[in-house]
């Protein structure tokens, strides 16, 4: 059993009808995935939103949908919001197999500091926020460390293959793919443009990986999401 659980209902509202269900303080949610069909689902607000502040993307969910015997093993793949209020406004669950591996995208943390930056005034980039894998649902890590402690030169630099990765888990993104390098002092607008285009990167890219994962929603669905 997984160590987060999630009760749910199954939902017949659908469209533009989902307005009054959000005004009732429900979130309308959808599930698709291995060995399912797709289902419309719905449930608290206040519930799922405790959820998220605790579940990673990543996280094996137990979803119970009211009227069934046993839960599902699902994990997060989608979660709207309004782009103004930033009101939750749809869940996406993707059903798992815990005997099947599982693509995952697993965010990369720096830990330690890196030499060159005191004692060049060298710039940390972090270039890589996420590190695409696959493994066994129960083995996906929640995050993966990247020390940065080794870099002691202006331009030194950590490259997807230097990660430490356990070994029950394999690399998808490309080995001499740019993770993180020190940079000589600049003019800090310049810095600042460079992080930012990276973040917009990450965004964009994670975008296109979730519209492609939702081409198994229904159409209804998708027009609901638009809501």
């Amino acid at each position: 059993m997984a160590d987060i659980q999630l009760s749910v209902d199954q939902r017949t509202v659908t469209g533009k009808k989902v307005k009054a269900l959000r005004r009732q303080g429900i979130i309308p949610a959808h599930l698709y995935g291995h060995g399912t069909e797709s289902l419309a689902l719905q449930t608290e607000k206040q519930t799922i939103t405790t959820l998220l502040r605790k579940a990673g993307r990543n996280a094996i969910i137990d979803l119970q949908i009211n009227g069934e015997g046993e839960p599902r093993p699902v994990v997060l793949r989608g979660v709207q919001r309004d782009p103004v209020t930033d009101e939750l406004m749809h869940i996406d669950f993707f059903q798992i197999s815990l005997t099947e591996m599982l693509r995952a995208d697993v965010p990369l943390v720096l830990i330690g500091n890196a030499p060159a930056v005191a004692a060049y005034s060298g710039v940390l980039l972090q270039t890589l926020n996420h590190l695409a894998v696959q493994a066994l649902p129960t083995d996906v890590p929640e995050q993966i460390e990247v020390d940065v402690s080794d870099l002691d030169t202006l331009d030194a630099a950590l490259f997807v293959r230097d990660l430490t990765i356990p070994s029950n888990v394999e690399v998808l993104a490309d080995p001499d793919q740019l993770v993180a390098k020190v940079e000589p002092p600049r003019i800090a607008a310049e810095i600042e443009a460079e992080e930012a285009a990276a973040k917009e990167e990450a965004v964009v890219e994670a975008a296109a990986k979730e519209a492609a994962e939702a081409e198994a929603a229904p159409a209804k669905e998708e027009a609901e999401e638009s809501e």
